[in-house]
């Protein structure tokens, strides 16, 4: 039987390190989430924000209305108005406990950068005490009204109507959040999370983004293009060996460059990983004890399946397979953090052998790509871009 190599667990604290301190890095995100009980306010938070805040996240009452909720390592702090009825001396109640809160944060230099205002889109009209209510909300923050439930066409005639209230608000945006079976044949789909974000980032500051788009599941698209963006800079960075060859025996000078690669693509996703599900995901790329992603061994195994490689003069890895490498690993990296995201949404869990599986089978098909990966053919076109520019 063929004796597993051992991972280096030295590869798996600094991953985790650095990830934990681009995490550090991102300025927390305040958002305030109001509505009336049944709304679906709960359902929203659940399938918006990861780690299903509502359930697993601290909720600190801090008056009698309002709900502070957070959760270790997650850049978000969310505010959760209980029972906002409608009668005006619980509105006037909660509308004093939302400037106390509001000067608190001020106090501290922080401020509330959003708040959603859900509305069940089954309703017709709404009256002037709430949209009173929504508009001394909007003098003091950004808000979206979020019209939960929202099937058919009394939604969008709700919407309708409420666009032409010319409310102070900057959007009003229909969702489903999760699938809504109205028989055994028939189920309207999810839809609207991606808008909400979409309006989300445009509202925000730019400095609060990166911790929104950590906190948010509602697009994972958008956390994968983010991603391969990021990985895009550390990729051209590894050309930079083909004009100082460098030996397989240091290869290892690479290695930081990708770990940080990695930390900042997994800060990006903001999925949980465990540590035996990083030794896995380490591990099938041949991170192991004595040999890193770029080291010794690779000379025998991994590097003969990109196309074209030929024999090395000196042993010398040159930029360009470097950089073939850096993309395989970047790339086979954010797919397998997608599919571990689409499987929290579903609060599924994938063992750590899948993860590896399918960890080594995305990075040997980009291997075995090669130039002709698209990833790597378009870091190149825009590498000669950016120089032909210059």
């Amino acid at each position: 039987m063929k004796k597993a190599l051992a991972v280096d667990l030295s590869l798996i604290e600094e991953l985790t390190q650095q990830t934990q301190e681009e995490i550090k890095k991102m300025k927390p995100i305040h958002i305030l989430v109001v509505g009336k009980t049944g709304v679906g306010k709960s359902t929203l938070i659940n399938r918006v924000f990861r780690e299903r805040l509502v359930e697993t996240g601290i909720g600190e009452p801090i008056t009698k209305h309002l709900r502070q909720i957070t959760k270790d390592n997650l850049p978000l702090v969310l505010y959760d108005t209980r029972g906002l009825e409608l009668d005006a001396s619980i509105q006037d109640q909660v509308s004093r406990e939302i400037n106390e809160c509001l000067d608190q944060l001020e106090a501290k230099g922080e401020t509330m950068h959003c708040a959603y205002y859900c509305i069940n889109a089954s309703s017709s009209r709404i009256e002037p005490m709430e949209k009173a209510f929504i508009q001394g909300l909007a003098d003091k923050m950004p808000v979206i009204l979020v019209l939960t439930q929202a099937i058919g066409q009394p939604a969008q005639d709700f919407k309708k109507y409420l666009d032409n209230l010319n409310l102070k608000v900057q959007a009003v945006v229909p969702i489903m959040a999760k699938d809504y079976p109205v028989s055994p044949d028939y189920t309207v789909p999810a839809y609207g999370l991606d808008h909400l974000i979409e309006q989300t980032l445009a509202v925000i500051p730019h400095d609060v983004q990166d911790a929104f788009n950590n906190a948010q599941q509602g697009d994972l698209d958008r956390k994968a293009r983010l991603a391969r963006r990021w990985a895009r800079r550390y990729i051209i960075s590894t050309f930079g060996v083909g004009f100082t060859p460098i030996p397989f025996a240091d290869a290892a000078l690479i290695v930081p460059l990708q770990i940080s690669m990695l930390a900042h693509i997994t800060a990006i996703f903001g999925v949980s990983l465990e540590h035996q599900t990083l030794v896995g995901l380490v591990g099938a790329v041949g991170g192991t004890t004595g040999a890193t992603f770029l080291g010794r061994t690779l000379v025998g195994n991994i590097f003969k399946l990109i196309p074209g490689l030929g024999s090395l003069a000196g042993g010398a890895i040159s930029g360009a397979t470097a950089s073939i490498v850096t993309t395989a690993l970047a790339m086979s990296y954010i797919s397998v953090l997608r599919v571990i995201a689409e499987h929290d949404i579903r609060n599924e869990k994938l063992s750590a052998k899948s993860i590896r599986k399918l960890m080594q089978s995305e990075f040997r098909a980009r291997l075995k790509r090669g130039k002709k990966d698209p990833d790597y053919q378009a870091i190149r076109a825009e590498q000669e871009k950016e120089k032909n520019d210059h």
